[in-house]
C-alpha cells in the first residue's frame, strides 16, 4: 500500500505534466497562461513535499501572482492575430524541437552531478531552524557575491526601463499645464472676416427645366 505522500506526488507529478503539455499545445494564448499557473502550482505542491516551503510560497507569490496576471493582462489587451499564430507555428518547430532537446540534456546532466555529489557526501550547513533560514545562511555566506551582482544588475535593469519609459518621443503627444495657465484670449480665438455673397433669386421649375436644356 503506497504512502499518502507518494499518491499526492504522482498526482501533482501528473497535473503538472498534462499542463506544461497544453501550454505548449493549445491554441489560445489565454489558456496556455491559465495552463502555466496550474503547471506553477503544482510544482509548488512539489516543493511542499520536499519541504521546501520558502520555495514553494516564493514560486506562487512571485510568477503566479505578479507575473502571470501581467502575462494574462498582456494577452487579453493585445490585438493578437490567432490565425497568423497558428500558420507560423509549424515554422517554428524544429528550433523549438532543439531548444527543448538542449534543455533536456542540461537537466541530465545537472540531475546526474547531484546524484553523484549524494552517492559521494553532501557538504550542507547545518542549522538549527527551517529550510528557509538555512537558505538565507546559504545565499548570504557563500553565495553572498553573486546575491550582491544580481541585486545590481536588476536596478540597472529598473533604471533602464524607467529611462526608457521617460524619454521624449516626437510621435507622442502630452499637455503642458503650465502653457495651459498661461494661456491667453488671442491664443484661443480669432475672429475672421469673411466676405458677404449676393444671394441668388429663386427659380421656378420651369426656369430650371429651360436652364437644363439650354445645357
Amino acid at each position: 500500500m503506497p504512502e499518502l505522500a507518494t499518491i499526492v506526488f504522482y498526482v501533482f507529478s501528473g497535473v503538472m505534466l498534462l499542463s506544461a503539455t497544453r501550454v505548449v499545445s493549445v491554441k489560445n494564448p489565454v489558456h496556455a497562461a491559465l495552463f502555466l499557473v496550474l503547471t506553477f502550482f503544482s510544482a509548488a505542491g512539489l516543493w511542499m513535499l520536499l519541504q521546501a516551503e520558502f520555495l514553494a510560497i516564493a514560486l506562487v507569490l512571485v510568477y503566479v501572482g505578479a507575473v502571470m496576471v501581467l502575462f494574462l493582462f498582456v494577452v487579453m489587451m493585445l490585438d493578437i492575430n490567432f490565425e497568423e499564430l497558428r500558420t507560423q507555428f509549424r515554422s517554428h518547430l524544429p528550433f523549438g524541437v532543439l531548444v527543448g532537446f538542449a534543455v533536456l540534456i542540461e537537466m541530465g546532466l545537472v540531475l546526474g552531478l547531484s546524484f553523484s555529489k549524494k552517492a559521494g557526501g553532501t557538504n550542507a550547513i547545518a542549522t538549527n531552524g527551517s529550510n528557509t533560514k538555512a537558505l538565507g545562511v546559504e545565499l548570504f555566506t557563500k553565495y553572498i557575491y553573486g546575491v550582491e551582482i544580481a541585486g545590481v544588475l536588476l536596478l540597472v535593469a529598473i533604471v533602464a526601463a524607467i529611462a526608457l519609459t521617460l524619454r521624449d518621443r516626437r510621435e507622442s503627444r502630452y499637455q503642458n499645464p503650465g502653457d495651459q495657465v498661461r494661456v491667453r484670449a488671442v491664443d484661443r480665438f480669432r475672429v475672421l472676416k469673411v466676405a458677404s455673397e449676393t444671394p441668388t433669386p429663386a427659380q421656378s421649375p420651369v426656369e430650371v427645366a429651360s436652364t437644363e436644356a439650354r445645357k
